[in-house]
């Protein structure tokens, strides 16, 4: 038996953002019309860390994965990675493992075009700026995914770390149609301004006052994903359309929907099966909040082992 292992770089090739929205599209669009097993996350402490096992079956596309993510806060002192991830494609008809994908990459780009994805149906079709909290990996990918779906010219970059901030406006700069990227720019001002607002960062507490979004603000929040964290304060839930990944996943883990006590509206996969609207006016404030799906995984790693097989990308190791 042979098992194709596939790298960051290979999943970048094989994954691109406009491919990856489609898929998130198929994937929510199964999750919401119950055409998904989706068992509860499993978490294993060894003493020194924890690893989380999430698994997913798509019925429609036949997709079957597990995400293995990991977290040791003292790996950093071994010079290894706090978080790390790896996905382990399954053959749905006979259960032997196809591939082995770094994960790290592939839940960049699927929460990415996640993000890309709720901006497509529930920002305004004109947007242009944006507002964007968290300089990390997500951050990235979360620009990366809106950029996918709309033409942003202007973007005002916030971070703890202006070290952080500064890189990635300079990788900003390389990329095709480059917005300009302000950095240090009032967080107030630009909240007043952004069509879209994007949380990516760690904070227990809000980054903005909802009393300053304008009519017709897209937000979506990603950063927080305990029900202790909250990157959007209450007057933003209150003033908002709330829109989620997965109400199950969100009203028990995401501070942002359990502080306030917020009313979900709809799955995003709900609107695309055409059970709810999309954006529904011009002055329509709407708030997409994720934590993150195993059918996303699932998904993606499959799309990713299709286009490898496709066109050679990947290592094949023997295993038997």
């Amino acid at each position: 038996m042979q098992i194709r292992i596939l790298t960051g770089d290979d999943v970048r090739a094989a994954l691109p953002m406009p491919k990856a929205i489609d898929i998130m599209k198929s994937a929510f669009g199964q999750l919401s019309a119950g055409k998904a097993t989706v068992p509860l996350r499993t978490r294993i402490s060894s003493g020194k860390g924890v690893t989380l096992l999430m698994s997913a079956y798509l019925h429609s596309s036949q997709d079957l994965g597990i995400k293995i993510v990991s977290i040791y806060k003292d790996n950093p002192s071994l010079g290894l990675p706090t978080t790390t991830a790896s996905v382990i494609v399954l053959d749905p008809q006979t259960g032997i493992p196809r591939a082995l994908i770094e994960g790290d990459t592939l839940t960049a780009i699927r929460t990415g075009a996640t993000g890309g994805l709720a901006a497509e149906l529930l920002a305004r079709r004109n947007a242009t700026k944006i507002a964007l909290f968290g300089a990390g990996v997500q951050g990235r990918a979360q620009l990366q995914g809106v950029m996918a779906v709309a033409s942003i010219t202007e973007v005002n970059l916030f971070d703890l770390s202006l070290s952080a901030a500064q890189k990635l406006a300079d990788e900003i700069t390389t990329w095709k149609n480059a917005p300009t990227v302000n950095l240090g720019s009032n967080p107030r001002q630009a909240i007043q301004d952004a069509d879209i607002i994007i949380t990516a960062t760690t904070s227990s507490t809000p980054l903005f006052n909802g009393n300053d979004l304008k009519p017709g603000t897209h937000i979506t929040g990603v950063g927080s994903f305990t029900p202790e964290m909250q990157e959007v304060d209450e007057v933003t839930v209150r003033r908002a359309r709330v829109v989620v990944d997965s109400r199950e996943a969100c009203l028990s883990e995401a501070g942002d929907i359990i502080i306030p006590g917020a009313t979900i509206d709809a799955e995003l996969g709900e609107i695309i099966n055409g059970l709810k609207p999309g954006r529904q006016s011009g002055e329509e404030i709407t708030f997409f909040k994720t934590v993150g799906v195993a059918v996303e995984d699932a998904a993606a790693a499959s799309a990713v082992l299709t286009e490898a097989e496709k066109n050679g990308l990947g290592t094949m190791i023997e295993v038997s």
